[in-house]
């Protein structure tokens, strides 16, 4: 949502490329669905800060991802697809996750959101590309080299730091003028 403000406001000067940051790197089967339903009560802090995208607090019997590789991994094999099926997986796996409260770690539930998206049937099975594993690794890496310890996360491309957290719009714009200004 802020990210597409940010176009909008800056047009051809902003080219956002999305990355790979992995908050739950390692799979995790023990994760215990009542801690994760408390957690999620701290997204509504998120979603109260305009504009913001659609959260609600956990409230199905589905459990919390395991983990984070695999949605990055569906979303590697959609842009292979181009620019448009990326941005239409992107927003479905964040509503997904933060809306629907599905497990977006479940293979059945990505093909489930890959069908959604109206991509092609046959092409969900790009995201088992040993290369889609290596980039999401490589790109993960990378940002916890520019410090990001959290997400979302963004980083400018001459600057080796991130800014970590669900900024507001003003703070994000702000940067990005000063880059643009060449003051940074």
């Amino acid at each position: 949502m802020r990210v597409h403000l940010l176009k909008e406001e800056y047009g051809g000067q902003l080219k956002p490329e999305w990355r790979s940051f992995l908050l739950r790197p390692h799979p995790d089967g023990s994760r215990n669905l009542e801690k994760f339903k408390r957690y999620t009560k701290n997204w509504m802090r998120i979603a109260e800060d305009e504009p913001s995208g659609n959260f609600r607090e956990w409230a199905t019997d589905e459990s919390p991802p395991s983990h984070s590789i695999p949605p990055h991994l569906v979303a590697k094999a959609a842009a292979e697809l181009g620019g448009e099926a990326f941005d239409v997986m992107h927003e479905a796996l964040l509503k997904a996750y933060f809306a629907e409260n599905r497990d977006i770690s479940s293979e059945s539930t990505l093909r489930s959101i890959w069908d959604e998206c109206s991509l092609p049937r046959d092409d969900f099975e790009r995201w088992t590309n040993p290369a889609h594993m290596k980039a999401t690794i490589d790109e993960h890496n990378e940002a916890l080299n520019c410090g990001a310890n959290g997400a979302p996360a963004f980083r400018l491309v001459h600057i080796n730091a991130a800014i970590v957290g669900a900024q507001p719009v003003p703070v994000l714009s702000r940067w990005i003028k000063r880059a643009i200004d060449g003051e940074i």
